[in-house]
């Protein structure tokens, strides 16, 4: 009997998990994710790094009082405009307990569950501990605590290969995210719907 050979699609998605819209566009495109590997096709992720603000800190200072310091008193505004808007995707977005954190040690997690073949639960843990549970994600024992969770044993991924990879992103001329492409076709900037993902993924598998 001739064997199919099961179609592979390959995905990569730049995003930093203190992104709002990165956290969006990840929990549509693994829906759409799932519904394409229920229809038995395989779907690879490739999760790069992005640091929106490297200059954070460790320190967890209430997220909405940097934004406004950053940006103007019009944020909470838009940030209750994000909150509202979030709840159609069934996420939580509760910026009055978010803290502000450098994300270098949560993007070098996120390397060590890719290397266990964890890295999308891995990711989906860390938006919500940062948007959802207000959970300092810059600290290494939060990280550890919501690493054992996922089942990652340890943070051991080398610091100087995540550096690289955020150097590789921005020489790549990638200045926001998210960033989703699908094997070789263009990258979708932003956060689209459910079905814009679930149709890219259908035409990757295709191979057109």
């Amino acid at each position: 009997m001739e064997r199919t050979e099961t179609k592979s699609v390959k995905v990569e998605i730049v995003l930093d998990v203190i992104c709002a819209a990165s956290y969006i566009a990840f929990v549509r495109l693994r829906r759409a994710i799932e519904r394409t590997r229920a229809d038995g096709a395989r779907v690879e992720v490739a999760v790069k790094p992005f640091r929106l603000a490297p200059d954070a800190g460790f320190d967890g200072k209430p997220l909405l009082d940097v934004l406004t310091a950053k940006f103007g008193e019009h944020v909470v505004a838009e940030t209750r405009q994000a909150t509202a808007d979030a709840v159609r995707d069934g996420v939580i977005l509760a910026y009055e307990r978010a803290v502000a954190a450098d994300t270098f040690e949560a993007h070098r997690l996120i390397a060590s569950a890719a290397a266990r073949g964890l890295a999308e639960p891995m990711v989906e843990r860390l938006f919500r501990a940062h948007f959802t549970d207000g959970l300092n994600i810059a600290d290494l024992g939060t990280l550890e605590r919501l690493a054992a969770e996922i089942g990652v044993d340890r943070n051991d991924a080398a610091a100087d290969g995540v550096r690289a990879e955020l150097v590789g992103v921005h020489e790549r001329g990638i200045r926001s995210v998210p960033r989703i492409s699908f094997g070789e076709g263009p990258a979708m900037v932003g956060a689209r719907p459910e079905k814009t993902y679930l149709q890219a993924l259908r035409t990757a598998g295709a191979g057109g």
